[in-house]
């Protein structure tokens, strides 16, 4: 049985549909992005199309548009990822300066009190709800606020001493 409908005019229009993806830019993958591009119009459903043949072309077209997103996303990955390879003596300078200032915070903390250290850790590194760290220490809400803001005080002057 010859083919009918979308098929019959992808056919007949092969070597129309290869050309314009080179010429968008597809070069060697023209074959390939055209046999993609008959795997995503025919998975669709069945039903009347009013242009097949601009159809078509207008789903290569998108087809082209993917793969220069796909292909910018990419690099700008790779681009990134390079980066961050060249600055690798960098990074373990700010490693060390993030554990001093880590240590500088756990400090500060420390000085506030257990119970101030554990609600300001519970509530902004837990993300536990201020209601239930006050029902966990058996202390008011009130308390626990209170706390909270003497801790975010402390860490404020801190920050502002670097």
């Amino acid at each position: 049985m010859p083919p009918t409908g979308l098929e019959a005019v992808y056919l007949e229009n092969r070597d129309r549909l290869v050309r314009f993806l080179v010429a968008r830019g597809a070069g060697d993958a023209a074959e390939d992005l055209l046999h993609d591009l008959w795997i995503k119009v025919s998975a669709r459903p069945s039903g009347p199309i009013d242009n097949p043949l601009s159809y078509l072309f207008r789903a290569a077209d998108t087809l082209m548009i993917d793969r220069h997103r796909s292909r910018t996303q990419a690099q700008a990955r790779d681009h990134a990822w390079s980066e961050v390879s060249a600055g690798e003596a960098a990074t373990s300078e700010r490693v060390v300066a993030a554990r001093q200032e880590v240590a500088r915070v756990a400090q500060v903390l420390a000085g506030l009190g257990e119970r101030r250290a554990t609600v300001f850790r519970r509530a902004r590194l837990d993300g536990v709800p201020q209601r239930q760290i006050a029902a966990e220490l058996g202390v008011s809400l009130s308390t626990v606020e209170a706390d909270l803001r003497a801790a975010c005080r402390a860490l404020v002057a801190l920050k502002d001493e670097t």
